[in-house]
């Protein structure tokens, strides 16, 4: 039996040749036989650093260690790890068998019997019986499969994954990563798997690492990483449906205190940390659970109002998109790829206060008028004033506000009602123009 090993990487970076930052220092401990999964969108580094792990690319600097012990200097097989590829690599001129007991026959010092190595594999994947098929005659679950028979043939210390199940239909992988987690957990082997399907992450992992662009932003068990995001990044990129991110303001007057998000104010509890935060521009991170429709006039705690836009129908439940009129925040921004221009909100001016709403009257008096009248930084609009917001150039049309809610099934709103929706507040997200939480 091959003992069970810990890896980590201690401040991991790798620059390539054209000066493109991929990993940068990403420091990360991988328990023995713990299933950790690298998440995150195309192009964060995950893949490179699956592959630094595993010997294949060298490191700029940094260090990868397995049991404590630093293999900068080893191989890919003398470090005793195993890859799995997104295209299998298959050699298709040989059988299902070959493709398993390749490794073996090319290996120094293996000295058991191969074929009755091959078969117990085989037997663990379920493709005994397509042993003696070439690759070119299997459907892509099974050539996987075989895949992963190859990989673990040689009882490796370490399992990676780089994505293995993106090239499959919906419904295979989701039957395949119920299998992959079940054998790594069965076989006791550490393993580090790449993904970019948050669910594939959610489902399968002990504990999932957010990256992005080169950087890793939180790591923690999956339900941690999902209800409790550290940064911006990791609430818009985690949550089906996309997660609901509106632009905002914090004003707090005496013991009250609300989160203005242009044309409605959601009224929150009074706290210290929302207080530091008092004209600060704020994106407010609010998931679809966290939404529930409730009758029109309700008054128990923040609502957002709006109109029923679409209706996207489930079976068992529907998504409702609401046109409130809010201004959300740009997918460029909420990956922080915008420049921080220094802007605060006490810079805005309300050109003439707004009337018929009271408490907007005095937030409008509490603004400060410092800004040129040539460089307005508000917009007024029926329902008062709200901040203007750096402007993303883009040839798509400028966006309606959509909030979405889960609907339960049969009674599904119309496409035009109105729809009045009550706000979670224990499920409330805020993040600051930095993209860090602010904690209600």
């Amino acid at each position: 039996m091959v003992p069970v090993v810990a890896i980590a990487t201690d401040r991991l970076t790798k620059v390539f040749p054209d000066g493109t930052v991929a990993v940068d220092e990403v420091s990360i401990d991988v328990a023995s036989g713990e299933f950790l999964v690298l998440l995150g969108p195309t192009g964060c580094g995950k893949s490179t650093m699956l592959r630094l792990v595993a010997g294949l690319e060298r490191e700029t600097s940094g260090h990868v260690l397995i049991d404590g012990r630093v293999v900068d200097d080893l191989t890919a097989r003398e470090r005793r790890v195993a890859m799995v590829f997104q295209d299998y690599a298959l050699y298709p001129h040989l059988t299902v068998a070959q493709n398993i007991a390749f490794p073996l026959r090319v290996a120094h010092g293996f000295t058991g019997d191969v074929n009755a190595r091959v078969a117990e594999v085989a037997e663990h994947l379920g493709i005994r019986r397509l042993v003696h098929r070439l690759p070119g005659h299997l459907s892509g679950g099974e050539r996987q499969r075989v895949a992963m028979a190859r990989a673990i043939v040689r009882k490796p210390q370490v399992f990676l994954l780089d994505e293995p199940l993106s090239n499959l239909d919906a419904g295979l992988r989701a039957e395949l990563r119920t299998d992959v987690a079940a054998l790594a957990r069965r076989l006791g082997v550490t393993t580090l798997y790449v993904t970019h399907d948050q669910t594939e992450a959610l489902t399968m992992a002990d504990r999932v690492a957010v990256l992005r662009r080169g950087v890793l932003q939180q790591i923690g068990p999956p339900a941690e990483v999902y209800s409790d995001p550290a940064t911006l990044f990791v609430a818009a990129f985690l949550g089906t449906p996309r997660t609901n991110l509106l632009q905002g303001a914090i004003y707090v007057e005496g013991d009250r205190t609300v989160i203005d998000v242009g044309s409605q104010v959601l009224e929150v509890p009074p706290s210290d940390a929302l207080a530091e935060h008092h004209n600060d521009r704020v994106t407010v991170a609010v998931r679809a659970d966290a939404l529930r429709p409730v009758p029109d006039g309700a008054s128990s705690g923040p609502v957002l109002r709006g109109s029923v836009r679409i209706v996207e129908n489930l079976g068992h439940e529907a998504l409702v998109h609401l046109d409130t009129g809010i201004v959300p925040t740009s997918p460029a921004e909420s990956r922080l790829e915008l420049p921080d221009t220094g802007q605060h909100l006490a810079d805005v001016v309300a050109e003439e206060p707004p009337t018929g709403h009271p408490f907007r009257h005095t937030l409008a008096r509490m603004i400060p008028h410092g800004r040129p009248a040539a460089q307005p930084a508000t917009a007024r609009t029926q329902y008062g004033f709200y901040p203007v917001y750096d402007p993303e150039v883009t040839d798509e049309p400028p966006p309606l506000g959509d909030v979405v809610v889960r609907v339960p099934a049969p009674v599904l709103p119309r496409r035009g009602e109105s729809m009045t929706v009550a706000v979670d507040l224990a499920k409330l997200l805020l993040f600051d123009r930095a993209g860090d939480r602010i904690r209600l």
